[in-house]
């Protein structure tokens, strides 16, 4: 059986974010890092200073998740994704100052968010809630890479095999979240 998903590796170019459409499902492998809302408030801090971020964002995915620590019974560690409206006050900036290419989360994003995606080129994946331990599995390697005072909140490094994901939001604005349900009604 031929598989429907789309392989993505980052750092993703603006055509590999281009030719994303919402509905797509995909599999990430290669590197993502996290950030939650504690490392989006030190980042939005250092860009709206002009410094430098300690992690170069260009091309790169953010997933919206605080991992458990490593289970040493199984080897394996808890990514859920985390509500995605918490990091919209600080998205726009990202977008803007990083070239960041795409985030993890789960629910809708703001109208000022889905604006600046427009914008800058941006993709919004949708990680399935509920599911962080098998989506752990996909997770080669874990480490932090900075702000280690936030625990889980820390920025970490995922070295990632199939992590899959669906395209929530696309470049162009297209929205599961509303286009989606319309498939549904009668």
């Amino acid at each position: 059986m031929k598989s429907t998903h789309r392989i993505i590796t980052p750092p993703l170019s603006r055509s590999i974010v281009a030719s994303l459409s919402a509905g797509d499902e995909v599999l990430i492998s290669g590197t993502i890092y996290t950030a939650r809302d504690a490392a989006h408030k030190r980042l939005a801090s250092l860009l709206e200073k002009g410094k430098k971020l300690p992690v170069d964002l260009f091309g790169q995915i953010l997933y919206y998740t605080g991992p458990t620590p490593l289970n040493p019974k199984t080897g394996s560690i808890s990514v859920g994704p985390t509500t995605s409206s918490r990091m919209d006050a600080y998205t726009p900036l990202l977008l803007a100052k990083t070239a960041l290419a795409g985030m993890i989360g789960k629910g809708n994003r703001s109208q000022m968010v889905i604006d600046a995606m427009k914008k800058h080129c941006a993709v919004y994946f949708a990680a399935v809630g509920g599911l962080g331990a098998l989506i752990g599995k996909c997770i080669r390697t874990s480490s932090v890479v900075c702000y280690e005072d936030l625990g889980p909140e820390a920025i970490y490094k995922f070295e990632v095999e199939n992590f899959p994901i669906i395209v929530a939001i696309d470049c162009r604005g297209k929205n599961l979240y509303v286009d989606g349900p319309g498939k549904y009604k009668r």
